[in-house]
């Protein structure tokens, strides 16, 4: 291979890879899957759960770890329920998402 080949490939290598941390979801083949825990099935975009899960914790006296899964649990789901508290069920993901140890994982 010619030596200045390399570079180029070692740039194009770096790109497809900040590429693939960037957007994973869309690398990956992920897409609206809904259901337990697989992730999708909500209709906000990523940029929106921000603004959704500042709502969402704006009850809580946890707001920093609140908002923390919440923004944790909008980016794998694509949903935030509706209200500071319960209606899970509005998001079957975030609501079916759990820890290890089998409690919820999403606020």
């Amino acid at each position: 291979m010619a030596p200045s080949k390399i570079p180029f490939l070692l740039a194009l290598t770096v790109a497809v890879l900040l590429l693939a941390v960037a957007f994973p979801r869309e690398v990956m083949g992920g897409g609206h899957g809904g259901g337990g825990g697989g992730g999708g099935g909500g209709s906000l975009k990523p940029w929106e759960c921000s603004s959704k899960c500042a709502g969402r914790c704006s009850n809580t006296q946890y707001k920093k770890a609140c908002v923390t899964f919440c923004n944790k649990c909008c980016a794998k789901c694509l949903c935030v329920p509706p209200g500071t508290y319960g209606n899970k069920g509005a998001c079957p993901c975030y609501n079916n998402w759990k820890t290890k140890e089998g409690g919820p994982k999403c606020p």
